[in-house]
């Protein structure tokens, strides 16, 4: 399968004349997994949310492949095949997890039959079948956000964007989900973009990062150059990062 690039290029986003993004150009391609990191108020979740269309451009492009997304509606994205998870969780509450998932799933236009399938092999791949009949109002916030994952990957997506995925996850779940994370490049043959403020996942999972401080990207390239890059030290990780 021949690899497919998801690029922001250029892309400044402005909020009533506070610049979020300040041209910043970033590329995932299908098969990898970039980390997009930096102090809060950085510009991370911004630049997923412009990618995905939930914000306006100000500059730049977003291209998938031969495909343009920027002046998409974010469901024309998720149906271009980028699919994405949100910093707060978003299930349907009063819905079974295999409910929510198979929702996902009829939303990129599967059959019924189809969606039950895929949500069931899933929730299988996730370690969630035991909860597949619990409400989404009863699971454990680490809980939801392997469904909300679920969820993404029921689109099948070529690029899968997961906003602090780790978040409120103790260490043998963060453990589980970075093995689970890393696998999906090479078994689904996705690009994988995350956002985490968990530096052992980040460090561990992905191939390249990325790191925005103040809407500006100050450093990109594999785990080794960017810990020891002295903006990043500076803005983001701190001295002892460097001898962690």
């Amino acid at each position: 399968m021949s690899e497919t690039r998801l690029a922001a290029n250029d892309v400044s986003v402005e909020f009533t004349g506070l610049r979020a993004l300040d041209h910043v150009s970033l590329s995932v391609l299908t098969g990898e997994v970039v980390g997009l990191i930096g102090p809060n108020g950085s510009g991370k979740t911004t630049l997923i949310n412009a990618i995905t269309g939930q914000v306006k451009l100000a500059t730049g492009t977003i291209v998938a492949g031969d495909t343009t997304l920027s002046g998409l509606s974010p469901r024309e994205i998720a149906l271009a095949g980028v699919s994405r998870s949100f910093q707060i969780v978003r299930l349907f509450n009063t819905m079974t997890v295999l409910e929510n998932v198979e929702a996902a799933a009829l939303a990129k236009g599967a059959s019924r039959a189809v969606a039950a399938e895929r949500a069931a092999s899933l929730l299988a791949e996730l370690k969630l079948s035991a909860k597949a009949d619990e409400l989404g109002e009863s699971l454990s916030y680490g809980d939801k956000r392997r469904v909300e994952i679920a969820r993404a990957l029921a689109a099948e997506p070529r690029f899968l964007l997961l906003d602090e995925p780790a978040a409120g996850m103790n260490d043998a779940e963060t453990e589980t989900l970075l093995h689970t994370l890393a696998d999906l490049p090479k078994t689904r043959g996705l690009g994988l973009l995350i956002i985490d403020h968990d530096m052992g996942l980040i460090m561990r999972l992905c191939h390249r990062l990325h790191v925005l401080a103040s809407g500006r990207t100050i450093a990109e390239g594999d785990a080794a150059h960017v810990r020891s890059h002295p903006a990043v030290i500076e803005a983001y990780l701190g001295k002892g990062a460097v001898n962690a």
